[in-house]
């Protein structure tokens, strides 16, 4: 892929900002597709739809009961440039569903960050220019000063305690199975998103 300019990258970020929508507009979407039986995405397959069923459950659970610690709201709360978080997602994706909420807590806690979301499939040239390994592996939160537009920092599509249990995976069985998938699950549960948070502090320099 050719490599674009700083200006590009700000139009097709611009351009994203305006298919944008708030995590409650997003968590209503998922509601949406819930009754309606459909997903968002190109793919929507009964598999696909059955995910975003699971991942709305999901999502519904971690916004009720994730927690931040008062030293991390105290960091967050100590944030004072004006950035926006613009994540690219799907309703279908697992991670999505386990780190989006937390990344909605975190933003909550601080008027600098206007958080956004964005479909990864209408959203493609962005993707393009924020893969991960060549992949389009989501989620992907993407931080941009809101002033000059200059991209700061990223995140995703796992906190990194989450990839590294990927990495050693494949490494040993060269495939992600249902059985890793299940591992992986058993691993968001227990975290309950702090590494994620962590993540989060990091991208913020507040570790």
């Amino acid at each position: 892929m050719d490599t674009i300019t700083h200006n590009e990258i700000k139009i097709i970020i611009e351009e994203s900002l305006n298919n944008s929508m708030s995590y409650n507009e997003y968590r209503l979407l998922m509601a949406e597709l819930v009754k309606s039986q459909s997903t968002t995405g190109l793919d929507k397959s009964v598999d696909m739809v059955a995910y975003t069923v699971l991942n709305e459950q999901r999502m519904k659970r971690w916004d009720k009961t994730i927690k931040v610690s008062a030293e991390a709201q105290e960091k967050i709360a100590s944030f004072k440039r004006d950035v926006t978080w613009l994540v690219l997602t799907e309703s279908w994706c697992g991670d999505a569903a386990h780190v989006n909420p937390v990344i909605n807590k975190v933003a909550e806690l601080s008027p600098n960050i206007d958080l956004k979301f964005v479909l990864r499939d209408e959203n493609d040239a962005l993707m393009q220019q924020f893969l991960t390994n060549g992949g389009k592996s989501i989620p992907k939160l993407i931080m941009f000063d809101r002033t000059s537009g200059e991209v700061l920092g990223t995140f995703g599509p796992r906190p990194a305690a989450a990839t590294q249990l990927v990495k050693d995976y494949l490494a040993e069985h060269g495939m992600i199975t249902e059985e890793f998938k299940e591992i992986l699950q058993g691993w968001y549960n227990k975290d309950k998103g702090q590494s994620t948070i962590s993540d989060l502090l990091n991208i913020l320099e507040l570790s």
